[in-house]
């Protein structure tokens, strides 16, 4: 037994444990409105609770996990609490950076635990519709982090890496989003390129709902959404650009679905698909500091869902080496591996 390494793990485990609570505490706090409060100056505790319309002693406790947890400042003098800008700037407003959604996504991914749990004993999975209850009761929107990462990196970001791909866009093309789920990225790209078509595609009923009923609300002509799956895509019509952003991977048969997607694009198309930048073999993703909490969601959301499905449970963990592979065996001839606006991603830019 090595005594500076058994010590040096037991702060590991506590620091693990309190993440894992405050992380819980984060979710409260962007659910409330009490860190969008806070945004707007120091306060005290009974100042904070008014201006999000809360419960004083309620508000008080939490911000002891917020101080202690480095996330506001605290002056004992006047008993203001303080949240700092640099901080605000990861936990409020419509940004990509505001990462406090991603805390009621855990604590909607956690709620099925127990399912997850049965799975490692039985094998199988666990099916989108069972996290659905989960996701409202943790208050978490289908998509909220994609949308405003949507919002800020689609358009020049993740489209504008592909060369030439905005002036395609920009003279008119026939576009179809993979696995859009609510579709928000399919309105603001059609809102951008008002000379094409595009459609999204999605296997739940209920998220393309939401995406007819966001398009509705804009008045968008130029865009349309159908519930299909993806591993059944036809031939014909064929399609200049195919996208799929975060979405190949939990598939039931991703191959499949990348040799339709090859197959339905026109003479002269592409395919670009944005996905995790991580290696397909664990030892390469050791010191990344997003590896743990990807391979976490991967298992709790990604692999087990493609399970439930009888399918191949490929896993958001897949990496680009896998992928690489799998697109050259859809008959991809030419496969180029772009950087993304954000470091967790790349951009897969596919043609024939």
């Amino acid at each position: 037994m090595n005594e500076d390494r058994r010590r040096a793990f037991a702060e590991h485990m506590i620091a693990t444990l309190t993440g894992g609570a405050l992380s819980m505490l984060v979710s409260v706090g962007y659910r409330t409105g009490l860190f969008e409060a806070a945004a707007r100056g120091p306060g005290t505790s009974a100042e904070l609770a008014s201006r999000a319309g809360l419960q004083e002693r309620y508000v008080r406790e939490w911000l002891g996990a917020m101080v202690t947890g480095g996330f506001f400042s605290y002056d004992a003098a006047t008993g203001h609490y303080d949240l700092p800008a640099e901080h605000a700037t990861f936990l409020t407003g419509a940004t990509a950076a505001n990462a406090a959604p991603m805390a009621s996504m855990l604590r909607a991914l956690g709620g099925a635990l127990p399912d997850l749990e049965r799975c490692f004993v039985a094998g199988g999975g666990v099916p989108q519709a069972a996290f659905t209850p989960h996701f409202a009761a943790a208050g978490a929107t289908a998509g909220d982090t994609w949308r405003r990462v949507y919002d800020e990196h689609l358009v020049d970001g993740f489209l504008g890496a592909v060369p030439g791909l905005q002036a395609r866009l920009a003279a008119g093309a026939r576009v179809l989003d993979l696995g859009c789920g609510t579709g928000h990225a399919v309105t603001v790209a059609a809102q951008a390129f008002p000379a094409s078509q595009f459609v999204g595609m999605d296997i739940s009923g209920r998220l393309v709902a939401m995406a007819q009923a966001e398009r509705s609300r804009l008045a968008l002509g130029n865009a349309a959404f159908a519930v299909a799956d993806a591993a059944m895509l036809p031939p014909d019509p064929q399609w200049d650009v195919i996208t799929a952003f975060d979405a190949v991977h939990d598939q039931r048969s991703p191959q499949e679905v990348l040799r339709r997607a090859r197959a339905a694009l026109a003479p002269g198309g592409v395919f670009v698909m944005v996905d995790v930048k991580f290696s397909s073999s664990l030892e390469n993703n050791v010191g990344h500091p997003l590896a743990p909490l990807c391979y976490a969601i991967s298992l709790m959301y990604c692999t087990t869902v493609s399970l439930a499905d009888g399918g191949a449970g490929l896993g958001a963990m897949w990496g680009t080496e896998v992928a690489g592979q799998m697109l050259a065996e859809a008959g991809f001839g030419q496969v180029e591996v772009l950087d993304s606006a954000r470091p967790q991603n790349c951009i897969y830019a596919c043609r024939a």
